[in-house]
């Protein structure tokens, strides 16, 4: 799969998300050409009457026109919560998020108002609360717990702002009650189910296909997130299942929280290599950052990526495509923050104008390789 910066800014970020209701414009209508009548020859009065008649149509349609393009980009006001400025994919997601609302749509970078949950669900639900009070026009926010969700929406339902959930899904049957009842609310992620069956398909597809040491088992750990956090528990649950529909063998060593942290990625896989040395053929991280802390401590224990243990995580962070380059990483997979970013200022600004806005929207993930990893780095430095 071929990647150029164009297409994830257009292709991924709208047409490449399931159920984007707004992919494309919608079509010119036709028009035809009336027959030549007498009236084409009609008195200068009966004229004047007709080109007033127009003019008086042209500013209708441009009126209406205006209507239909609904509030001025410069004057909406954008509340934006994200769960932790720490988080180094989060980081680059909101980067591109204030970029894009501002450059593309016309929001005035005053009127924008980004905030640090700093991973505190009390911390995060006092800037909501704060946007609701100083009248923010919409809400983009990725929440510190999915299970907030609920009180999150009353309370910005209640003051009548539309909320953009990114990041973190809700539950399927809160998405499936925001269409039952109403409420402006919609989910602009990635199917977290999708990346891990990618982290486990690049094992699978490796020539041994994991099995470092040639004993006819892969032995994994498994450096996890937030075991409450669905993105992890898919990550976790999916990898190992495309192994195992491959046909290999599998044996979990190690099965760690590591709260997305490089820290905490590398004390669980230092403390598994010494419990379990060369029988660990593979780690598999739920995110990236985990991932260089687990490359820390494998070359710290003298082993080597790609020849005697495998590693692989999630985002495609600079770091981990150039370490999947030059063969210090087995592979990741590119979490599409710009695709994600632009489709959920697209449907902020569609909630404010009064545009429909479908409850769920997904980006596809990519893997990378290799093979690849070259034009992923290419679009993401």
């Amino acid at each position: 799969m071929r990647l150029t910066r164009k297409v994830t800014a257009m292709a991924l970020a709208s047409c490449m998300v399931l159920s984007l209701a707004a992919c494309g414009g919608s079509k010119p209508a036709e028009t035809t050409a009336a027959p030549a009548t007498e009236a084409t020859t009609a008195a200068p009065a009966e004229a004047e009457t007709t080109a007033a008649a127009k003019e008086e149509a042209e500013t209708t349609a441009a009126d209406a026109a205006a209507t239909v393009e609904g509030k001025d980009p410069a004057e909406v006001k954008v509340g934006i919560s994200i769960y932790q400025f720490a988080d180094n994919f989060m980081t680059l997601y909101r980067e591109e998020l204030k970029k894009y609302l501002v450059e593309e749509i016309g929001v005035k970078e005053e009127n924008i108002s980004i905030m640090d949950g700093k991973n505190d669900q009390g911390e995060q639900m006092n800037q909501i609360r704060n946007f609701i009070t100083q009248g923010y026009d919409v809400m983009i926010i990725n929440l510190v717990q999915a299970s907030s969700e609920p009180t999150v929406t009353e309370e910005c339902n209640a003051a009548g702002i539309p909320v953009v959930y990114i990041n973190r899904e809700p539950e399927a049957e809160r998405e499936q009650a925001w269409v039952d009842e109403g409420i402006k609310a919609t989910y602009v992620g990635a199917d977290a189910r999708q990346s891990g069956t990618f982290q486990g398909e690049e094992i699978a597809e490796l020539e041994n296909k994991g099995d470092a040491d040639g004993d006819g088992v892969v032995r994994y750990i498994m450096v996890q997130g937030d075991p409450e956090n669905v993105d992890a528990q898919y990550r976790t649950e999916k990898s190992i299942e495309a192994l195992t529909a491959a046909g290999v063998e599998v044996e979990e060593l190690v099965k760690m929280r590591g709260d997305w942290d490089q820290t905490k990625g590398q004390e669980i896989t230092a403390n598994a290599l010494s419990q379990h040395g060369a029988k660990i053929d593979v780690v598999f991280c739920n995110n990236d950052a985990m991932a260089l802390g687990a490359l820390q401590a494998i070359e710290a224990a003298g082993r080597k990526v790609n020849e005697d243990i495998y590693l692989v995580g999630v985002d495609a962070l600079v770091e981990v495509v150039e370490h999947v380059m030059n063969g210090k990483m087995t592979g990741t997979v590119f979490n599409d923050y710009f695709g994600q970013a632009h489709t959920a200022a697209d449907k902020a600004m569609d909630f404010v104008n009064g545009k429909d806005v479908d409850n769920v929207y997904m980006v596809d993930y990519v893997k990378v390789t290799p093979e690849n990893a070259g034009e992923v780095l290419e679009l993401i430095k």
